[in-house]
């Protein structure tokens, strides 16, 4: 059985990382009598130049309704280079941790399956507000990224009403269009866009216009910002926007401005006035909600039952309201993403 335990929020912030935080600590210490250390700012803190400090049960009071991460997080990739892994492997051993909890998506549980695969003692709890980890239904964050999403599209729509204009909401979704699907029904989106759906700029800007002509004088498109934009004419640009040419640490193009690129070429083919709104960062911010709150508090006390158990490689899962847990491997095979099936029932409240 383990006695030290080591613990990391790694990849982008998220609703409830303090929650499951709070779970784990309480349980390991209140009731195992374990120690535990938090590794600072994900996987950075295993490095030579990173950090690492006792975690307390006074540190965890009161956090479960506090955002961000109290351990801090960055998107540091140690698995890139031989050194660096063998550096962080060694600094494991050095720290005496018997297993880690690592916090995170699809990036942080690829770097776990590695780790897990050199005989360190994993466990990962599923964090992303994109959704799109395989294995579980739900990844804490994503209600309350929904909820934030939702009640933007709502304000939002109060002003596209007032002038007439189509309104754009440009939300996060690089692989997977959850949150744009999910959101965009719920806040009564007239068209969703999806990574997983290429979209054609002919069909939406003659959708548009057939609705405007029909008596309806404001839209609201909600767009994932993986979207891929394609038309039955040549264009010069047929893929993904990005902000620049830069790549993050684990190879991904820093993706935004779909949004404002999608609401120019609409107003420009349409000559309806177009206005962008782009939530970026903003969905991942702030308090999260009752129902994140809860199935936190689930996933951390699970995740200390399955290192009182010795299962070390899995994640933990939501499975139709009841917590269990998959192998990281399972959860390395890729992303989920949306049906058609579930695309297509969203469609038929287009236009």
């Amino acid at each position: 059985m383990a006695h030290h335990i080591g613990i990391l929020t790694g990849g982008g912030d998220c609703p409830g990382l303090n929650a499951v935080i709070r779970a784990v600590v309480v349980k390991a210490i209140k009731h195992n009598g374990w120690r535990v250390t938090g590794i600072l700012e994900g996987w950075k803190g295993l490095l030579p130049e990173g950090s690492t400090r006792p975690v307390n049960l006074p540190e965890v009071s009161g956090i479960i309704g506090l955002g961000g991460t109290i351990l801090k997080t960055s998107r540091t990739n140690p698995t890139n280079d031989d050194q660096q892994m063998n550096a962080a492997m060694q600094r494991i051993k050095s720290l005496g941790l018997d297993a880690i909890v690592a916090i995170g998506g699809e990036d942080t549980m690829g770097v776990a399956y590695k780790f897990a695969g050199r005989g360190i003692n994993l466990v990962g709890v599923p964090k992303t507000i994109d959704n799109d980890l395989l294995g579980t239904d739900y990844c804490f964050g994503f209600d309350t990224a929904l909820n934030t999403v939702v009640e933007a599209i709502d304000r939002v729509r109060t002003t596209g009403e007032s002038h007439k204009r189509v309104m754009v909401v440009e939300v996060m979704g690089r692989h997977s269009g959850w949150i744009a699907l999910e959101g965009g029904i719920a806040g009564g989106a007239d068209i969703i866009l999806l990574p997983e759906v290429p979209f054609d700029m002919d069909d939406i800007c003659s959708l548009l216009k057939k609705r405007h002509a029909g008596g309806k004088d404001f839209s609201i498109v909600v767009v994932a910002e993986g979207a891929q934009i394609t038309s039955k004419e040549p264009r010069a640009n047929e893929d993904v926007v990005t902000r620049d040419e830069g790549k993050d640490a684990f190879g991904h193009v820093k993706l935004g401005g779909i949004g404002r690129a999608l609401a120019q070429e609409i107003e420009e083919r349409t000559g309806i006035e177009s206005r962008e709104v782009m939530l970026g960062h903003v969905q991942r911010g702030g308090s999260p909600t009752a129902f994140d709150r809860y199935l936190c508090t689930r996933f951390g006390l699970h995740a200390v039952r399955l290192i009182e158990e010795g299962r070390f490689g899995y994640m933990v899962s939501y499975q139709g309201n009841r917590i269990t847990e998959v192998s990281l491997a399972e959860v390395a095979k890729g992303t989920k993403t949306v049906p058609r099936e579930l695309f297509d029932e969203a469609a038929v409240f287009f236009g």
